[in-house]
C-alpha cells in the first residue's frame, strides 16, 4: 500500500497499524451503538441519569489509568490489550443477556457500563503506547489524527445505526453487536508478531513507586505539563456538547433515538471530512492555532444548540464541531506521544487520559445538574463561555513546540567503576558532580543547570541541589539523591534521552578548559558497612 509520507493517511501503509485501525473501527462502532442504547434507556429516568452514562464510562479512567499505565510499562503491552478485550467481551455478554431478559434496570446498566469503562481504562495507555511501534515517529501526528478519525467515523455510523436498531428491535441487539466487536482487535493482536522489547530495568519497583515515577516525570517535564494544562482548559466546555446533546435532541428538537443518533453521526461526518483538511490547517495554524480555533468553533456550536429549535440548523452546526474535535484531539494526543520516552510512555499517556477522560467524567453530571437547575439553554451558554476563555488563553499558555525535541533513549553515562558491587536495593545513593566554572560563565552555567535539574528529577532524583564553594568560587557541586542503586542504574541505561544528553553537552561546554566534571557515588553510612574496612565508600570517576 503506497501512500505519500506526508499524507494524512500515510500510517495506514503499515500493515499492523492498518489492521488494528480497521478492527478498532468496528469496535468503536459497537461502543457508540452501546452508548446510544444505554442513554436512550435512561432518557425517561431523569437528566442526571442520562449524563451518568458518560460518567460511568469515563470515571474508571480516573481510578485505573495510572495503574494501567504501570502495567503497560512493565508487562507485554499486547498481553495487556488482549486481557482488556476479553474482559470487555465478557461484560458485554452479561449486558446483552440481561437486556434480552428485560431485567436491566438503571443501577445495573450503569454498573455494567462502569465495568466496560474499566476495560477501556486498562486498554488506553497500552494502546497509545504501542503506536510508536507501529508507525515512524514522524508520522505520530498523522496516526493520532487517524485515531480521532476512527472514533468519529464510528460516531458517524454507530449512533445512527444504534438508534435505528433500538427503535426497531430493542437495546439488546446493540449490546450484542458491541460484545462481538471486541473479537476483531483480539484477532489482530493474536496474529501480531511483536518485536522483542527490553524488559524494565527496575523489576522490584512497586506499584506505588512506579506510579510516583510517572507522576514525577510529567511534573518535571514542562512540555508535557503544558499539554495537560491545555487539556484541562478545553475539556470542561467540550464535555458540555456530549453530555447535553441527548437532552437537546429530545427536548429542544423533539427528536427520538434515531434523530439523536443522526446528530451524533453528523459530528462524525464532520470529523472524517475534516481529516482531509487537518494537514493544511496544521501547516497554517500550527498546534496552538489549531487548539484555539477548535475551542472557538466548539463554542459557536454550543451557542447555536442553545438558541435553535430547528433540527437542520443544529445538524449544520455540528459539522464543523466534528472538525474542531478531531483537530484538538490530534494536537493534544500527538504532543504527548512525541514528548514521552519509551520507559514511562504508558504512565505519561495514562496521566493524559486521566486528565482528558476524567475531566469529562467529573463535568458530565455537573452539566446535567446545571441543565436541571438553570435550564438547558443556560447550561449550553456557560459551556460556550468556558471554551471562549480557553481559546483566548492559548496566547498566554501555548504548548511548547521545540524543533529539537527527541525523547529517544541515550545510554551515554558510563558504569561507575566502584570498588564494590552494590545490590539493587542498596540506597539511597547520593550522586555528586563537581564542576569548575569561570566567573564569566557563571550565569550561563546556572541557567543550563536548571535543565539538568529537571532531567535528574524526571529520571529518578528525589532531591537536587547546586552549591558554590565558599572557599573556591570556581568550584560548583551538584548533589542529587536517588532511592536505590537500581534506580540509579536505570538512569544510566534506560531513562536518559537524547534531550538529556543535549542539555549535558551544553553544560559541559561551559566547564573550564583542561578540567572535566568529577562524579562520586556515596551510600548511606548508617545502614551498615557496604565495603571492606579501608576501602572508600565513594569512588571518584572521570566522565
Amino acid at each position: 500500500m503506497k501512500l505519500a509520507a506526508d499524507s494524512a493517511w500515510a500510517p495506514l501503509a503499515a500493515r499492523v497499524f492498518r489492521a488494528l485501525w480497521i478492527a478498532q473501527l468496528v469496535s468503536n462502532t459497537g461502543s457508540w451503538m452501546q452508548t446510544v442504547g444505554a442513554q436512550w434507556l435512561l432518557v425517561g429516568h431523569g437528566d442526571a441519569l442520562v449524563t451518568l452514562v458518560q460518567t460511568a464510562s469515563s470515571l474508571p479512567v480516573v481510578l485505573l489509568a495510572l495503574p494501567s499505565g504501570v502495567l503497560a510499562d512493565r508487562y507485554d503491552r499486547r498481553g495487556v490489550l488482549l486481557t482488556a478485550q476479553f474482559a470487555m467481551l465478557g461484560v458485554s455478554a452479561v449486558l446483552t443477556v440481561l437486556a434480552f431478559q428485560g431485567s436491566l434496570g438503571p443501577a445495573v446498566l450503569l454498573g455494567l457500563t462502569f465495568l466496560l469503562g474499566c476495560g477501556t481504562a486498562l486498554m488506553g495507555p497500552a494502546w497509545q503506547a504501542i503506536q510508536p511501534e507501529l508507525v515512524e515517529r514522524a508520522q505520530l501526528g498523522q496516526a493520532a489524527a487517524l485515531g480521532a478519525v476512527n472514533m468519529n467515523l464510528a460516531r458517524a455510523v454507530g449512533p445512527a445505526l444504534g438508534g435505528a436498531v433500538v427503535a426497531a428491535a430493542g437495546a439488546g441487539w446493540v449490546f450484542a453487536f458491541n460484545a462481538l466487536s471486541y473479537l476483531g482487535i483480539a484477532a489482530v493482536l493474536l496474529l501480531w508478531h511483536r518485536p522483542a522489547t527490553p524488559q524494565p530495568t527496575v523489576q522490584s519497583e512497586g506499584l506505588l513507586a512506579a506510579v510516583q515515577a510517572g507522576r514525577r516525570y510529567v511534573w518535571h517535564a514542562p512540555g508535557v505539563r503544558r499539554v495537560m494544562l491545555r487539556t484541562i482548559l478545553f475539556i470542561p466546555g467540550g464535555a458540555a456538547l456530549w453530555s447535553l446533546l441527548p437532552l437537546v435532541a429530545s427536548r429542544s428538537l423533539g427528536l427520538g433515538s434515531g434523530g439523536y443518533g443522526l446528530l451524533l453521526g453528523v459530528v462524525g461526518v464532520g470529523a472524517v471530512g475534516g481529516a482531509f483538511a487537518l494537514p493544511v490547517i496544521r501547516r497554517r495554524l500550527g498546534a496552538n492555532g489549531t487548539l484555539a480555533a477548535g475551542a472557538a468553533v466548539f463554542a459557536a456550536t454550543l451557542v447555536v444548540l442553545a438558541t435553535t429549535r430547528l433540527p437542520w440548523v443544529a445538524a449544520v452546526s455540528l459539522l464543523p464541531a466534528g472538525l474542531a474535535w478531531i483537530g484538538v484531539l490530534s494536537a493534544l494526543n500527538a504532543a504527548v506521544q512525541q514528548r514521552m520516552p519509551g520507559w514511562v510512555r504508558g504512565r505519561g499517556l495514562a496521566i493524559y487520559l486521566v486528565v482528558f477522560q476524567g475531566g469529562q467524567a467529573l463535568t458530565a453530571p455537573l452539566w446535567g445538574l446545571l441543565a436541571g437547575k438553570l435550564g438547558l439553554t443556560t447550561a449550553l451558554l456557560i459551556g460556550a463561555a468556558l471554551l471562549v476563555g480557553g481559546a483566548l488563553s492559548v496566547r498566554r499558555w501555548p504548548m511548547y513546540e521545540p524543533d529539537w525535541l527527541d525523547p529517544s533513549p541515550s545510554d551515554h553515562w558510563p558504569v561507575p567503576p566502584l570498588v564494590f558491587e552494590p545490590g539493587p536495593a542498596d540506597g539511597p545513593v547520593l550522586v555528586s558532580v563537581t564542576y569548575r566554572i569561570a566567573p564569566e560563565n557563571r550565569a550561563a552555567f546556572t541557567d543550563c543547570m536548571r535543565q539538568i535539574a529537571r532531567s535528574r528529577r524526571r529520571t529518578g532524583a528525589l532531591t537536587w541541589g547546586l552549591y558554590q564553594d565558599g572557599g573556591d568560587p570556581e568550584r560548583f557541586v551538584e548533589n542529587y539523591l536517588v532511592a536505590s542503586w537500581a534506580e540509579h542504574m536505570a538512569q544510566h541505561h534506560s531513562r536518559l534521552t537524547a534531550n538529556d544528553r543535549r542539555f549535558e553537552e551544553q553544560t559541559r561546554r561551559l566547564v573550564m578548559e583542561g578540567t572535566a566534571p568529577e562524579v562520586t557515588h556515596a551510600f548511606d553510612a548508617t545502614a551498615g558497612p557496604v565495603v571492606a574496612v579501608g576501602q572508600q565508600e565513594a569512588h571518584r570517576t572521570q566522565t
